[in-house]
């Protein structure tokens, strides 16, 4: 099966974390060595909010649902390339007759 692609637009706003994983050894005379930890040391966490109507925000209430926080997705972030992500829940939130809001974290992955 092919790997969806989440093509909504996120909110203006949105302000991501870039993580480097090293690996750093402390000696007793104050020397560190560090190494980066892994081939894909590096990793990108995004908070995301999207607002819309009611049948937007269920359709990606139920893409998220569909992927069960483990299934990778497509997902371009602001100012990076196109990469998996994987996003482990949400918060809806009622703005006030059709309009809704849904908060939720993709965070990068490097398998499907």
């Amino acid at each position: 099966m092919a790997i969806e692609r989440f093509t909504w637009a996120t909110e203006k706003g949105v302000e991501g974390e870039i993580k480097q994983r090293v690996r750093t050894k402390q000696f007793a005379d104050g020397y560190a060595q560090s190494t980066e930890d892994g081939i894909n040391n590096k990793s990108q966490s995004w908070p995301v909010t999207f607002t819309g109507m009611k049948g937007q925000i269920k359709d990606i209430m139920d893409f998220i649902d569909r992927h069960k926080g483990a299934k990778g997705f497509l997902w371009e972030p602001p100012l990076g390339d196109l990469g998996l992500y994987k996003c482990n829940g949400y918060k809806p939130v009622h703005r006030g007759g059709q309009v809704y809001a849904i908060t939720a974290t993709f965070e990068q992955t490097f398998s499907p």
